[in-house]
């Protein structure tokens, strides 16, 4: 029996005989070592990625700096249990633990945090008098939200010491970030709570009724099993340490590269465009392919299916050689705005999510009728007791939370209609879109490959839309719709995942999260304005300070400044991916042996598939292999190898950041840009 096998029948089985089932509550032991570990992964987190630089170990929805901590407690568990002989953390409370530590590192980094304070100061303090962006957009932003005084000069105190650090003797203007932060944080609780409501609202449908696989808790659940009972196995099996040593030479070899360039280190990423650019056009218009190979990636590949495995890299493949096609027919193709791809994907993945979302509700119609009855309190409702929250507050508080986070994009400059559009598109497409491909394909990065105001341009140019609402649009996307690394919505549902496999009660548990994430807006608030003040943004991460925060002003800029011309060709994008998407679902639906799932189509540009087409290419090879020679049998028996691998890498990145932040010395690439 397998770990996560004995936490879900060992600590406490369901009582049979119609007996009801029987939870856990949340422990004062488990929220206060989660309090720590969530404070901890704040510090280690912001010193990792803004400072040591080369290892991001908090951009996935599977972090590895949860992970490192989550090995910490559990060792640190199992060498007091020894001493006491007794453990003092049950599997349960293992779980509420890293499920605070994996809330409070995400959102510190790209879930958040990492993308607001740098894009509320970066346009003051990279404008010029040759770019105009005083002029362009200092006017359309209300003072309320940013610490810099739009009617003052180009490059005020409170930016530049944010960017070349707090002069000697002068003192960090905590004062002026007050107002700002405030109303920021009205926009982000309010997003945060709509994840809540919809994870609440879909919950069943997808852990119950199409019972998904959620890959992404396999590994907690093991480590969390490691410490009762039977579940020693998994640190036990000799498997496991086979797998953690493999990728910890690796990062042995390339630490001690940086350090002695004599010792041979073992790359870990290859740029495929200067191989296929020597072939000249057409093969040089491919688009941007790197070969990132991460063990860790692999391990996590293992345990999807075959057919999506498939699905997920040959897309890639086809998409590229879309691209040489266009290119041949002398056609090259442009670059989608702000994302890694061209623009033909860019709009075709949008018709993908639109379709990809009206069947994930057209399949769960019968699941949200029982939820609206449930919610208007119909006689014979659903029982949702043992829910996030009560059916009738996740439905309510869902409209009350869109609807503040559309006024408050309205009170930021954005007309209605866009408002609505903006956050209608990133709430109930593009994150349960990203949800699902994590949930369900095990993508460890949420990424897409349009914004809202894309499907604007399929009927419109963007400069009809004012110059408020593009300026609004400016400081909205780069914190909350473009980059989704670090979306909280994937991590409602694994964590609702795990609290069946631990027997946690559901409701205890959202109140962790949310302690863990007052602790984050603390800890982590204080560490993001602090660090920058202190060492200075230009010499941190570059891609926080001067990078994402500055896409959408220099994206909107040029329209602001000249106006934009209609493309007539978006349409026959979009509606290519319209029906592209269509075919496949009802391939996927009618014939099992059908190879081919519309999720890959979706993924097929976004950064994610960019950094993992490899090592899923490299995991479907393995795991065909295996199956086919060795049958169910081997594939199971070699669970704990590929566990390993996971965690090998993932506490090896933590390892290696916390020697380089403390010694100031290189690190390893980690192969998770």
């Amino acid at each position: 029996m397998s770990p996560s096998e004995s936490l879900q029948s060992s600590p406490v089985r369901d009582r049979e005989a119609g007996l009801a089932e029987e939870r856990h509550g949340l422990s004062p032991a488990a929220l206060v070592v989660g309090v720590l570990g969530a404070a901890a992964a704040c510090f280690v987190v912001c010193w990792a990625e803004l400072v040591v630089k080369s290892i991001q170990i908090a951009i996935c929805q599977f972090a590895p700096a949860a992970i490192g901590l989550l090995l910490l407690v559990v060792l640190l568990n199992a060498v007091v249990g020894r001493l006491l002989r007794r453990n003092l953390l049950k599997p349960h409370e293992i779980i509420v633990i890293y499920v605070m530590i994996l809330v409070a590192a995400l959102t510190t980094s790209r879930g958040l945090l990492e993308k607001l304070f740098a894009t509320l100061v970066g346009v003051n303090y990279y404008a010029t008098e040759a770019n105009h962006w005083q002029a362009l957009f200092f006017p359309n932003i209300p003072q309320w939200a940013v610490p810099f005084d739009v009617r003052g000069d180009l490059q005020q105190n409170v930016s530049v010491w944010f960017y070349e650090g707090t002069p000697r003797g002068a003192a960090i203007p905590w004062g002026a970030w007050a107002t700002p932060l405030a109303a920021w944080g009205v926009m982000s609780v309010a997003v945060i709570l709509c994840f809540a409501c919809l994870a609440t609202i879909f919950r069943r449908q997808w852990v119950d009724n199409e019972k998904l696989t959620f890959p992404l808790v396999n590994l907690p659940l093991e480590m969390a099993g490691a410490t009762h009972m039977a579940g020693e196995s998994f640190f036990r099996n000799r498997l496991t340490w086979i797998g953690f040593a493999l990728p910890t030479l690796i990062f042995l070899l390339d630490g001690l590269h940086g350090l002695y360039p004599s010792v041979p280190e073992i790359p870990t990423q290859y740029p495929l465009n200067p191989v296929f650019g020597a072939w000249g056009k057409p093969w040089r218009d491919l688009g941007y392919t790197t070969a990132y190979f991460s063990l860790a990636a692999v391990g996590f590949a293992y345990f999807l299916p075959q057919q999506l495995l498939f699905s997920l890299w040959a897309f890639y493949f086809l998409i590229r050689l879309q691209n040489i096609i266009f290119s041949a027919l002398g056609a090259t193709p442009e670059a989608m705005p702000l994302y890694p791809t061209s623009v033909p994907n860019g709009y075709q993945v949008a018709g993908a999510y639109l379709v990809l979302t009206g069947h994930l509700i057209r399949s769960g119609l019968p699941h949200l009728r029982d939820v609206w009855a449930r919610a208007r309190r119909l006689p014979g409702a659903v029982d949702d007791s043992e829910e996030l929250l009560p059916y009738r507050t996740a439905v309510i508080g869902l409209a009350v939370c869109f609807a503040v986070a559309v006024l408050w994009c309205v009170q930021l400059g954005m007309a209605w209609y866009m408002a609505i559009l903006q956050m209608g598109v990133y709430l109930f497409i593009v994150a349960i879109v990203m949800a699902r491909s994590v949930n369900e394909a095990g993508m460890l990065m949420a990424e897409t490959s349009f914004r809202p105001v894309n499907l604007v341009q399929l009927f419109s140019r963007r400069s009809v839309m004012g110059k408020s609402t593009l300026t609004a649009l400016a400081l909205v996307d780069p914190v909350f719709v473009r980059d989704l690394r670090g979306n909280l919505l994937s991590t409602f549902f694994d964590a609702l995942k795990m609290s069946d496999s631990a027997r946690l009660k559901r409701r205890h548990l959202f109140f962790a999260v949310i302690v863990a994430l007052l602790v984050c807006f603390a800890v982590g608030g204080y560490l993001h304005l602090k660090l920058p003040y202190t060492e200075g943004a230009v010499g941190l991460y570059s891609y926080v300070y001067w990078g994402n925060n500055l896409l959408g002003i220099r994206d909107y800029a040029p329209v602001l400044e000249a106006g934009d011309s209609y493309d007539p060709r978006l349409p026959f994008y979009f509606g290519s991916g319209v029906v592209v998407t269509v075919i496949l679902s009802v391939l996927r639906a009618r014939y099992w042996w059908w190879p081919l799932f519309p999720i890959g189509f979706a993924l097929s540009g976004s950064w994610s598939m960019i950094v993992f087409w490899c090592p899923i290419l490299a995991a479907w090879i393995v795991k065909s292999f295996i199956i086919r020679y060795g049958g169910m049998q081997t594939y199971s028996r070699l669970r704990p190898l590929f566990l390993g691998l996971i965690l090998g890498e993932f506490s090896q990145a933590v390892l290696w950041a916390t020697i380089a932040g403390i010694w100031r010395t290189p690190a390893p690439f980690f192969p998770w840009p």
